[in-house]
C-alpha cells in the first residue's frame, strides 16, 4: 500500500470522511550549522523523509488534530490560541496555525491527521516538516495561495514565539523550497538563494547515532544569546555590524578583548563557518571533492571545540567515518547534542560504508545506528489526491464535511 493509500484509510478511520493531502521533507545540512540565526549562509538539502498531513475542513473554528506517531488527539479553538508552550507535540501544528491568524489569515476549521518518517530528535527537521504541512494545508483549505518563501517565514515565526525555540529561517526554508537533486546555497539574511548539484557519483549517507536529540530549547536559545551578546560589544567599536554575518575572521580577532572567552569562542565558530560555506559551495561548482572533505572535518572540529555543541557519539561516528574508503567528507549536522551525521561518499563504495560503520560503531559505543542513503527532494507539495470539481460540489452541498 502506497503513503497516501495508508493515510487515507487511516483518515477515514478516524474521521469519517476523506482528506486532501499534503507533505513536507525534513532536511540535512551539508556544512553551516548555527550561522542561521545569525544572518549567515548555509547549504542543506531536503530529504527523502517526509511529514504528511491529511486534512478535511470543518464547519466550524475548531482544530482536532491527530498524531499517529505519538498516538494521541488533540483539540483547540482557533479564536483562543495562545502561545503557551507545552514542550509537547501540539505546540508545532497549534503554533503555526497561530502564527498564521496573527499574519491575517482567517483559517478554516479543519480535523487533521499527521504522519511523519522524519526521525525524531535526530538533527533531521522533524519539527519543521510538521510546521510546514500543517501550514500548507491549513492555508489550502482556507483558499489562500501558498508562497513557500512566506509559508517558511510564518513556520519560523511559531517556532520562535509559541514554541519558544529560536531558530533560524534554514528548516523551514528548506522544507518548503527544496529541490529534488540540488543542494540550497541559502543567504539566511537576504533569503536569495543558488541551486547546487553534487558531484556525479556522491550520495548523501546520514548515520544516525541513537543518542536522542536533546539540544533543548534552553541550550539552542543560551547559543543565540551568547552571539547576540559578542553583536552588542562589537557594535560599540563597529557600529556598521547587525550580526556574526558582518564579520571578518580578522576584525574579530582584533577586537577579541571585548569579549570573554567563551563568547569569542561562539563568535569564531560563526565566523569561520560562513567562510567554509562560502568555499564548499565553490568546491562544489568545481567539484573539488578533497577540499569539500576538508571544509567538512574543520566545520566538526569548530562545532566541537568553539561551539561545544558535539558529543562523545557525535565524534566517534564521525572518525569512524572518515577513515572509510569512499568517504569525501563527514561531520556532524544539525543542533548537536546528539543526532547525525552526514557523509559524502562514493556510491560505489556506499554498501560497505554503511556496513563498516555500523559494527565498528556499535563495538565502540554498544549502539547500533540507523543509516539512510537519502537523495537531496523536493520540497513540500499538496498530494492533488481529490478531484477539484467533487471538492468544490461537496463544499457548496455541505457533503463530506467533518463536523
Amino acid at each position: 500500500m502506497s503513503r497516501s493509500s495508508h493515510l487515507l484509510k487511516k483518515f477515514e478511520d478516524k474521521f469519517g470522511c476523506q482528506p486532501s493531502l499534503y507533505c513536507a521533507p525534513g532536511r540535512v545540512n551539508i556544512i553551516g550549522d548555527h550561522t542561521n540565526y545569525n544572518d549567515g549562509f548555509v547549504l542543506p538539502a531536503a530529504i527523502g523523509f517526509s511529514c504528511w498531513v491529511g486534512l478535511a475542513p470543518r464547519t466550524d473554528r475548531k482544530l482536532i488534530i491527530h498524531s499517529d506517531n505519538f498516538g494521541e488527539t488533540i483539540q483547540a479553538d482557533l479564536d483562543s490560541l495562545t502561545p503557551r508552550s507545552t514542550g509537547k507535540w501540539p505546540d508545532y501544528p497549534l503554533g503555526v496555525a497561530w502564527a498564521m491568524e496573527r499574519a491575517g489569515n482567517r483559517l478554516r476549521g479543519a480535523n487533521l491527521y499527521i504522519d511523519s518518517d522524519v526521525p525524531i530528535g535526530a538533527g533531521l527537521s522533524s519539527s519543521a516538516a510538521i510546521e510546514v504541512a500543517v501550514g500548507f494545508a491549513l492555508l489550502d483549505a482556507s483558499h489562500y495561495p501558498v508562497d513557500p518563501v512566506n509559508l517558511a517565514l510564518l513556520c519560523q515565526r511559531a517556532e520562535n514565539e509559541f514554541v519558544g525555540a529560536r531558530c533560524g529561517i534554514m528548516d523551514q526554508f528548506t522544507s518548503c523550497c527544496g529541490r529534488a537533486g540540488h543542494l540550497l546555497l541559502l543567504d539566511c539574511r537576504s533569503l536569495d538563494f543558488q541551486l547546487l548539484r553534487l558531484p556525479a557519483g556522491v550520495q548523501l549517507v546520514i548515520c544516525n547515532t541513537m543518542v536522542k536529540h536533546e539540544l533543548g530549547v534552553t541550550e539552542y536559545n543560551t547559543r543565540r544569546a551568547e552571539c547576540e551578546e559578542g553583536v552588542r560589544r562589537l557594535a560599540r567599536v563597529l557600529p556598521g555590524i547587525r550580526a556574526l554575518r558582518d564579520l571578518s575572521p580578522s576584525v574579530l580577532d582584533e577586537h577579541r578583548g571585548l569579549l570573554t572567552d567563551t563568547i569569542y569562542k561562539r563568535c569564531r565558530h560563526v565566523v569561520s563557518e560562513n567562510g567554509r560555506v562560502l568555499e564548499a559551495s565553490t568546491a562544489l561548482k568545481t567539484s573539488e571533492t578533497a577540499a569539500l572533505g576538508q571544509l567538512m572535518a574543520d566545520s566538526h572540529r569548530s562545532l566541537r571545540d568553539d561551539y561545544e555543541v558535539s558529543c562523545s557519539e557525535l565524534d566517534t561516528m564521525v572518525e569512524i567515518a572518515s577513515r572509510q574508503v569512499g568517504v569525501y567528507g563527514s561531520r556532524m549536522t544539525g543542533g548537536g547534542f546528539g543526532g547525525c551525521t552526514i557523509s559524502l561518499v562514493a556510491s560505489e563504495h556506499s554498501p560497505k560504508f554503511q556496513r563498516r560503520v555500523a559494527v565498528e560503531y556499535q563495538a565502540a559505543t554498544g549502539l547500533l545506528p540507523d543509516i539512510y542513503v537519502c537523495e537531496a527532494s523536493k520540497g513540500a507539495e499538496a498530494m492533488n489526491t481529490k478531484d477539484p470539481a467533487a471538492e468544490i460540489a461537496a463544499e457548496t452541498s455541505g457533503a463530506n464535511k467533518c463536523i
